[in-house]
């Protein structure tokens, strides 16, 4: 599998000849120029993750593209009539070959008060996890992690102990883009996890790996 990080949570997988994008947030734009998607995956409705007009600009330069994500961000996009497919905790579905089941139900707590959405994240072809803006651990094998390492909802800290407890062979960072030097959130993980066999690869938006 090809990963590109176009930036916080914005990613392009490339497998068996298809190309997922992963929340077209506000936090990216790299997103707006891509051609060539065959799906969307929207884990909530925050802004860093569904910003409407570059969703909107993905789906004119991809119209076949098609969006996967839960009932929350489905309220949002039938306001602005555009299709999707429900893909939520417990559910799965195949994509030309591709595996792709919703795991977790609830974004991680940000505050008292401030209201709780929705969170999916995405197992996608049985390898590689993208969990949102939550710490949920699958039951299944991962190979792959998404791991989240700097947000509102949550320390450092965490992040680590919670690629500690998914134990997947790579994982490599997202939702950054909220650090004026994301750089110095890659350090703890990439000298912690690899103590325990866990292979963390820093990204930069723009770049791209094969795991």
């Amino acid at each position: 599998m090809k990963i590109t990080k176009l930036g916080h949570c914005c990613l392009l997988l490339e497998s068996k000849g298809k190309k997922i994008l992963t929340d077209p947030g506000a936090y990216s734009d790299a997103q707006n120029e891509i051609t060539g998607v065959d799906a969307v995956l929207i884990t909530h409705e925050h802004a860093d993750h569904l910003h409407l007009e570059s969703l909107k600009m993905v789906l004119q330069n991809n119209p076949q593209a098609k969006i996967y994500t839960n009932r929350g961000v489905g309220a949002i996009l039938e306001k602005e009539k555009l299709a999707f497919e429900v893909l939520e905790h417990g559910q799965t579905t195949e994509f030309f070959g591709i595996s792709l089941a919703g795991l977790g139900e609830k974004h991680a707590p940000i505050y008292p008060g401030v209201p709780e959405v929705t969170n999916t994240g995405y197992l996608i072809d049985n390898y590689l996890f993208y969990p949102g803006d939550a710490f949920y651990v699958p039951a299944q094998r991962v190979e792959v992690l998404a791991l989240p390492v700097a947000g509102p909802w949550m320390r450092l800290s965490e992040a680590v102990d919670y690629a500690k407890q998914v134990k997947p062979r790579t994982a490599f960072p997202v939702h950054d883009g909220i650090l004026k030097t994301p750089g110095m959130a890659h350090r703890l993980p990439h000298s912690e996890l690899e103590k325990f066999g866990i292979r963390f690869l820093p990204m930069e938006p723009g770049q791209a790996i094969d795991v």
